[in-house]
């Protein structure tokens, strides 16, 4: 018995039928796997625009300056910690405006305490920005840089005929800025120089997990009142960074890296979302059926 439909013929045996798919599904079958094959390909791009870092600088021409532009220094505060020492061609005489060392680590040397500074007493900076030093008195430190507060204090000693050629060396003690969220090392970081970058930070880091946003790095930054401000940096642009008023990192920053939506949607209990894996691994077993049973389908139309 011979059965004819539209899309299909169906010839009966025994009860027992064989589909015979016509030119047309197996065309719509194949368009139909190039479309998904085609989303596939520009989700992919999607992905690489959301993680990759300075998309903007490849449309640039990059100049390589001779000339340096000065860079933001970091400006001591209340409550910052620092070490001060004096040195000169006779010893006796800066011993008086040194603070006396403290051997914090078992086995060190009072000569290794002297070079390391972790041995070294401090001055924590006073709720009016100032410091007693010795002999000179009470030292405006708040608002100066290392290198200025430095300057002021030789030049006082010098001025005062205490020392006639003194080395002033100032030292962070306690200055650091914390890393939080999608990073792979999380944490407090200790800062050492006058000049650290929101790059340097995320370089200390461990960088960006690939589950972190790139373009709203958010940095919270403490004024002189202790009141938050809060930035945004994008960090796909590099315009956007370089010219942020956090790309310089300034002591007690707060710099946080949000989770991307995959990485948010891991918390829930079913997270199967376009970016999770069990979503793309079910969308690569419908297509394996797919295919097999258009295979089948064929081998028996022949």
């Amino acid at each position: 018995m011979l059965f004819k439909t539209k899309n299909q013929t169906i010839k009966g045996v025994s009860g027992q039928g064989k589909i015979m798919p016509t030119k047309k599904n197996v065309i719509l079958t194949s368009n139909g796997l190039f479309i998904i094959a085609l989303m596939l390909l520009i989700s992919s791009c999607n992905v690489s625009k959301r993680i990759t870092y300075f998309q903007d600088i490849q449309d640039r021409q990059i100049v390589m300056g001779t000339e340096e532009q000065p860079t933001p220094e970091i400006r001591l505060r209340p409550e910052d910690k620092i070490s001060i020492i004096v040195n000169s061609k006779v010893p006796e005489l800066t011993a008086l405006f040194n603070l006396p060392y403290t051997a914090r680590i078992l086995g060190q040397t009072q000569e290794q305490l002297v070079n390391t500074n972790q041995g070294a007493s401090g001055y924590i900076i006073k709720s009016d920005g100032t410091i007693d030093f010795p002999v000179l008195g009470l030292v405006q430190a708040a608002g100066k840089t290392r290198d200025e507060l430095s300057a002021y204090i030789k030049n006082e000693l010098t001025n005062r005929n205490l020392v006639n050629d003194p080395v002033v060396t100032v030292e962070f003690v306690n200055l650091q800025f914390s890393v939080m969220g999608e990073v792979k090392v999380p944490g407090t970081y200790r800062i050492t120089r006058d000049h650290i970058t929101l790059l340097d930070a995320l370089s200390m880091a461990g960088d960006m997990s690939i589950n972190g946003k790139r373009d709203n790095v958010l940095v919270l930054r403490p004024d002189s009142n202790g009141k938050l401000l809060a930035y945004t940096v994008d960090m796909r642009s590099f315009d956007n960074v370089q010219n942020s008023p956090a790309y310089y990192i300034h002591q007690n920053d707060y710099i946080y890296v949000e989770p991307n939506a995959k990485r948010a949607n891991e918390s829930t209990v079913n997270a199967n979302t376009v970016q999770s894996a069990s979503f793309w691994i079910s969308v690569v077993s419908l297509l394996a059926s797919v295919a097999t049973t258009i295979s089948v389908l064929m081998t028996r139309a022949k």
